[in-house]
């Protein structure tokens, strides 16, 4: 792995491991965060994502994620795309993701922000998420790692 690879791998990673520590104190409520406009390549990561939750499509869903994807389940990590669209195969409905922060370094990057389930531009959020990035060759942004949590 280059230099530029283990910068790319560590930023991904450490992403990962601050959505863990910024779970909160149990029982604290605070106000949500306003929502941001992401760049359109970044958007079309969280549109798709709703879209292909929202019909039943897990098989797309799946491929929004590289090959060797995780997404955490049941205390534990599932890997890979075959994973990730069983996992998903039961996910339908209206689901709505909104962004409060992100950021981009090279071909790595991440989304935070919050989801709900509902029609409507108001939907109220029921959980949290990260999304670590990673910007394929053709130049598509793909996810490594959803780490999602419900609020509460």
């Amino acid at each position: 792995m280059g230099r530029r690879g283990l910068r790319s791998y560590l930023f991904t990673w450490m992403t990962v491991a601050a959505a863990g520590l910024a779970q909160g104190v149990e029982g604290q409520i605070a106000p949500p965060q306003p929502s941001i406009q992401l760049p359109d390549e970044l958007a079309r990561v969280l549109r798709e994502y709703e879209e292909y939750w929202s019909t039943g499509q897990e098989e797309h869903l799946a491929a929004l994620f590289v090959e060797e994807g995780l997404i955490a389940r049941n205390g534990s990590w599932l890997r890979g795309r075959a994973a990730i669209r069983d996992a998903y195969r039961s996910a339908s409905g209206p689901l709505r993701l909104r962004a409060v922060e992100y950021a981009t370094d090279g071909d790595v990057g991440f989304i935070v922000g919050a989801y709900g389930y509902g029609d409507g531009p108001s939907v109220p959020d029921v959980g949290l998420f990260v999304l670590a990035l990673r910007r394929d060759p053709t130049g598509r942004w793909l996810i490594v790692t959803d780490l999602d949590r419900g609020a509460g």
